[in-house]
Formats: C-alpha cells, sequence, structure tokens
C-alpha cells in the first residue's frame, strides 16, 4: 500500500516508462497475435492498459481524462503507445492533483470490496506489471524483441556480450 504520493509518483514514473518501452516494440503486423484462438491479442492487452487507467482510477474517485471501456482500440500499434503514453501522464497528474498522502489510508468502495486508497495505486502498478507479463509472451511468439523491465532481457544480455543469464 501506497503511503505517500510521492512514493506512488516515483513507481509510476518508471511503470509507465516500462509499459511505454513495451508498446514501443509492438509493430502492426503483431497486434492481433494470441496465445489460442480466441484469446486476448497483443491489440487488445495493450488498449485493456489504456482503458484501465480511467477505468479503475474512476472507481475510487480520481478522474483521468482518457478512452472509456467501449471505444475502439486505435488500428496501428504506434497509435496505441501514444494513446497509453498520453493517459498514463494524466494519469499521474490526476492522482497527484486530487489525493493526498494522508487520504491514502482512506477506505473506498471498489469491485464489491472496500479498499485503503493507498491499495488502489499498488493495483494500478500490479496490473501493468501483470499485463506486461503476457503481453512479452506474445511479442516473443509473434518474432518480436522484448525490452528488459525488471533487468536485461535476452536481447540485450547479447548486445552487452554476455550470455543471458539462467
Amino acid at each position: 500500500m501506497y503511503r505517500t504520493i510521492a512514493d506512488f509518483t516515483q513507481d509510476w514514473n518508471y511503470e509507465r516508462g516500462m509499459t511505454r518501452n513495451l508498446l514501443d516494440n509492438l509493430t502492426d503486423g503483431a497486434l492481433d497475435q494470441a496465445v489460442r484462438p480466441g484469446g486476448r491479442t497483443l491489440r487488445r492487452l495493450a488498449w485493456h492498459l489504456v482503458l484501465t487507467l480511467v477505468e479503475l482510477p474512476g472507481e475510487a474517485g480520481i478522474t483521468v481524462e482518457g478512452p472509456h471501456i467501449g471505444e475502439a482500440a486505435p488500428s496501428t500499434a504506434a497509435a496505441l503507445a501514444a494513446q497509453y503514453a498520453e493517459t498514463a501522464g494524466r494519469l499521474g497528474d490526476a492522482v497527484a492533483a486530487q489525493w493526498t498522502g494522508v487520504a491514502l489510508a482512506d477506505d473506498v468502495p471498489m469491485y464489491g470490496e472496500v479498499w485503503k486508497k493507498g491499495n488502489v495505486l499498488r493495483a494500478l502498478i500490479n496490473h501493468e506489471a501483470h499485463h506486461r507479463g503476457q503481453m512479452t509472451v506474445l511479442m516473443r511468439q509473434a518474432g518480436l524483441s522484448v525490452p528488459g523491465i525488471y533487468g536485461p532481457a535476452e536481447e540485450e544480455w547479447a548486445a552487452m556480450g554476455m550470455p543471458a543469464q539462467e
């Protein structure tokens, strides 16, 4: 649970940067990659990340300008990445403007439960990490390079002239 807005902001700036790096490696030809027929595609996962930046905070009372559930995903990888970057930046600004550190201990109804506001922010971070992990699998299946997030990816180890770590 976050106890200060500054701690969230520091983590959020890193996490959104890593998500943007991942989205920047998507190609238009890979957007329909799915692990199985009828499964979530890279396009759907990327758009889900964008939509959640408005939807989840909105449930907790934070207003973030951006696309809403039901809106169609952009048709290109570049447009998806740009929409994510724009909305993710607005989220950070909205949290800092609409909540205080003291308020992070307050309860808020979320999806039929009661969460602390600081846990809402933690859920946003965890949500990003969860879906980035799913996307890296699909990206590998599509033959795309995957950037390192919490450490070097296979390609990055090779660029450093080192074998990938076990």
